[in-house]
This record gives C-alpha cells, structure tokens and sequence, in this order.
C-alpha cells in the first residue's frame, strides 16, 4: 500500500470515527424514543402524573393497546414509572422520572425547530 493509501485510509478512518461520535448516540437515543407515541406521552407526563384514561383522552389518535406497549417500554428505559395504589378499583398513575425530565431541553429544541420549519414550509 502506498503513503497515499496509508494516509486516505487513515484519514477515513478518523471520519469514521468522529462520525461515529455523533450517530451512535444519537442512534441509541432514537432507538428509545422511536415511535409516533413516545414523545407526546413524555410530554404529557411533564405536566403531571396521569392515570391512563387521562393518557388516552390528551392525545388524539393514541389507542389502548398503543398506550398500554408504549408506557411499558418507557417504563423499561426508565423514563416514567407506575405505580399502583392500594385501592378498590386500583388505581394506576404514571409519572415521568428524573431521567425522563432530563429530554426537556431536546423536547423543547424539538418544538422551536417543528414551529421554524412549519412557518418556513406553510407559512404559519
């Protein structure tokens, strides 16, 4: 190989590399929040814990059996939790957790980001 190849192979290398900084991240942090559910639940957990009629009713489209996946696998990255009340019927609220908290500055980046691009594509 010559020191032409060397260094372009090395220097691939290096871009594939720092490239990777960014996308395995970011490919990790989408795996968790993947989905048309995931982030408004989170959102709608910000505001306050919620029983899961109350879940249901703040997001329009969102079925029973989407909710009902959709709270598990958050639950399962820990980023809300459930907890069961000692009562007759049970009771059952979600909350979001620290970690879930911790997406408020992307949430937030998100929804400036969606209102520039609206106003850019449609004018609104």
């Amino acid at each position: 190989m010559s020191t032409n190849d060397q260094r372009l192979a090395s220097s691939k290398n290096v871009y594939q590399s720092e490239c990777a900084e960014y996308i395995i991240p970011v490919r990790d942090a989408l795996d968790v929040l993947y989905g048309r559910w995931k982030l408004p639940i989170i959102i709608s957990l910000t505001f306050g814990s919620r029983r899961f009629k109350q879940i249901i009713e703040e997001i329009p489209g969102l079925t029973d059996k989407s909710l009902s996946k959709e709270l598990k696998e958050l639950e399962s990255n820990q980023l809300i939790t459930r907890k069961v009340y000692d009562s007759f019927p049970p009771r059952v609220e979600y909350s979001i957790t620290e970690h879930g908290r911790s997406l408020s500055k992307v949430i937030n980046e998100l929804r400036d980001w969606g209102n520039q691009h609206r106003k850019k594509i449609i004018g609104n």
